[in-house]
């Protein structure tokens, strides 16, 4: 069994509203080590056997079609042993 990890984040020139509110609350909390923070989200998938280039290929294009908004995220596809 295999596992693949898609992580997906906003676009660089999309605003975060989330992660700047928790760089906000960061050193309200006493955390001072982050000058910016930005939040996205991450997939686990499994896989039966593994891992081929057309299931990949598959992977990728669910990362574009269901699991990010093209316009806004950018994904990175990554196979985890």
């Amino acid at each position: 069994m295999a596992k693949i990890i898609v992580e997906v984040a906003l676009k660089p020139e999309i605003l975060d509203p989330q992660g700047q509110a928790v760089a906000s609350a960061l050193p309200r909390l006493g955390f001072t080590f982050a000058t910016s923070v930005r939040q996205g989200k991450r997939f686990e998938i499994e896989v039966a056997g593994e891992v081929t280039p057309a299931m990949l290929a598959d992977i990728e294009q669910a990362a574009q079609t269901l699991l990010s908004n093209p316009v806004i995220e950018t994904y990175v596809v990554k196979v985890e042993a």
